[in-house]
């Protein structure tokens, strides 16, 4: 089965969350630099989710690159992803319409641990297709920041409930971790 189709679908996925996060920012009620005040948390939270999805895009992209073959199971695993991906634009409109409540931060969070899950999942998936000993598998290796990334949103989720500027913060570290490409895959399989 040819891996083109799942990844151009994916992609297409990616850029309509994208496009609808833009289309869900208010435009300023004033015309002066003031009236855009108004707006830093919806550009905040907008440049986050953003990041995000970029992130996913990004190593979505080398992920399938280094995928030889794919099969039912794997497409099920990237619709698994998709699906959290798909959340985050909602979840992105109600922590910027509520930047202080603990529970638009903590609903921000678990969807980021779910997605976080379900790209493992999706790797777990892939690896398991492409066995023990492909260019992917020594690639990856124990994925290190993967797992750090599910641990710190699930630290994040109860504290949020504690100060949501917590959360928030530890959202930023983890997008901070992936801004430094991860040049595994591209390594390995240049080599």
């Amino acid at each position: 089965m040819s891996k083109g189709r799942m990844e151009a679908f994916s992609d297409g996925v990616i850029a309509i969350l994208i496009t609808i996060m833009v289309l869900n920012l208010r435009v300023p009620a004033g015309s002066d630099w003031g009236a855009l005040h108004t707006l830093v948390p919806d550009l905040l939270a907008y440049g986050l989710s953003f990041i995000f999805l970029g992130i996913y895009w990004n190593n979505h992209h080398h992920l399938l690159h280094a995928t030889e073959r794919i099969n039912g199971a794997i497409l099920w695993a990237n619709l698994h992803l998709l699906f959290w991906l798909s959340l985050i634009p909602f979840a992105t409109r109600w922590v910027a319409s509520n930047l202080y409540a603990a529970v638009p931060a903590a609903v921000y969070g678990l969807i980021l641990l779910f997605a976080g899950a379900a790209y493992r999942v999706l790797l777990v998936t892939i690896l398991a297709a492409q066995g023990p000993d492909s260019t992917l598998a020594t690639a990856v290796g124990g994925d290190v920041k993967g797992w750090v990334s599910v641990a710190l949103y699930a630290a994040a989720v109860p504290l949020a409930f504690l100060n949501p500027w917590i959360a928030d913060a530890i959202y930023a570290i983890v997008a901070l971790m992936w801004l430094v490409p991860d040049r595994r895959i591209e390594t390995r399989l240049a080599s």
